[in-house]
């Protein structure tokens, strides 16, 4: 199972894979990420992105189709995922099983940084 971590508050999403979407804060192009819960951590299954610039430009092995580049980064499973929310752009998405939610559905808007972990469920 994946959880999310603020502080002291741990939100656990109930699910093995998600999909962390977010929108580029400079190019305003949708950027998504797979992830699975592993015994060995985080996977990152596939990344996809809807366009390119500043600093966010798919790797040569990314395939282009329907107007999105996919890729399967080549990542070590993490035992943890950063993510800052600064206010000035659109919080974080968590998709589980196709279903979209900000990540203030989980933790509150101000919650700052916030950490995604394995976790076991207990």
């Amino acid at each position: 199972m994946i959880c999310l971590l603020a502080g002291a508050t741990v939100a656990p999403l109930m699910a093995g894979a998600i999909t962390l979407a977010w929108t580029h804060s400079v190019e305003k192009i949708l950027w998504e990420e797979d992830w699975r819960s592993t015994p060995r951590g985080l996977e990152l299954v596939e990344a996809r992105v809807r366009g390119s610039g500043a600093g966010m430009e798919p790797p040569p092995e990314a395939r282009f189709a329907n107007g999105v580049w996919s890729w399967a980064p080549n990542l070590p499973p993490q035992a943890q995922v950063t993510m800052r929310r600064s206010g000035a752009t659109a919080d974080w998405r968590i998709c589980i099983a196709g279903r979209c939610q900000p990540m203030d559905a989980y933790l509150p808007a101000g919650a700052d940084p916030v950490v995604m972990k394995a976790c076991d469920g207990s």
